[in-house]
């Protein structure tokens, strides 16, 4: 697939009907394996094994619901008492970051209200800490380690 800007980890891939899927260890199955499925195991992995995330608090495909609008948060960190912390959007690597890639990750966070948002194409990742005061996020210098929450 593709070589990312993450840690590489022993990834459980299988072929199913001729089509390529990997086991995403928080749903706990096999999915379609997509250039952005690839990120969205690397960084899970990347929370899990070396910033100390809790798997029992991470959530991938969450679903919001607007009315009868659906949207899916690609991952969630939840604290102990399942508060959504943090929302984590993933594209493929060749996808730019992009403004409008911030302004999807918003839209989630209307609903959620989390400290903390993440956007990674696994080549970069930035991180934002809330800052709901004075209305904006401060871009942080990387992904901080979950005790550092």
């Amino acid at each position: 697939m593709y070589k990312l800007n993450l840690p590489p980890f022993q990834i459980r891939a299988s072929v199913v009907s001729g089509r390529p899927k990997v086991l995403d260890r928080l749903r706990r199955r096999y999915v379609a394996l997509t250039p952005e499925e690839w990120v969205r195991q690397h960084f899970v992995n990347f929370l899990i094994e070396h910033k100390g995330y809790p798997q029992a608090y991470l959530a991938n495909e969450v679903e919001l619901r607007v009315g009868d609008k659906r949207l899916r948060c690609d991952s969630v960190l939840y604290n102990n008492v399942m508060r959504p912390r943090m929302i984590v959007e993933y594209k493929a690597p060749d996808i730019k970051i992009s403004q409008a890639v911030f302004d999807q990750i918003t839209v989630y966070n209307f609903l959620l209200k989390v400290d903390y948002l993440i956007v990674s194409n696994g080549l970069q990742h930035f991180c934002c800490k809330m800052d709901y005061e004075n209305d904006k996020y401060i871009f942080l210098d990387g992904i901080p380690d979950y005790r550092d929450l």
